[in-house]
């Protein structure tokens, strides 16, 4: 499936959506560069969800868990993992194989984890169609 957005409320829409045919066990792989909208995507993916918290980039706890919603989200962030091993030390497996949804940013960067079944979401931008366009791809 593939979207094209023209500003973050447009990204910030389709990741609603998404949300809310969201299944609990769901594993989401968030792709982009810096500054294209993957935590606004997660925002409306939460919203989506029913999560009424406020949504923040876990880049430095490299985990933000949120429950108010109707089933559990994981956001993983894993741009500053350095070794694999730090997966393991947060029990990664307890939540890619729990009753949540996992959506984890940069997650190509920790590939050899990630169990089948996944989706990518990848945020793309491209300067020629205007500065906030966005190619939303989602793809299994």
């Amino acid at each position: 499936m593939m979207w094209e957005s023209s500003c973050w409320q447009d990204t910030f829409s389709i990741a609603v959506e998404l949300g809310k045919k969201t299944s609990s066990g769901d594993i989401y792989c968030l792709e982009g560069e810096l500054g294209t909208g993957k935590t606004v995507f997660a925002k409306g993916l939460a919203e989506g969800l029913g999560i009424d918290e406020p949504i923040t980039s876990p880049t430095f706890t490299i985990i933000q868990e949120y429950y108010s919603g109707r089933i559990p989200l994981y956001h993983f962030d894993v741009y500053r993992i350095a070794d694999i091993e730090e997966m393991y030390e947060i029990g990664y497996e307890e939540y890619f194989f729990g009753e949540g949804v996992c959506l984890i940013e940069w997650a190509s960067r920790i590939g050899e984890l990630l169990p089948a079944g996944c989706r990518t979401i990848s945020i793309e931008k491209d300067l020629e169609k205007g500065y906030d366009y966005r190619k939303i791809t989602i793809s299994d």
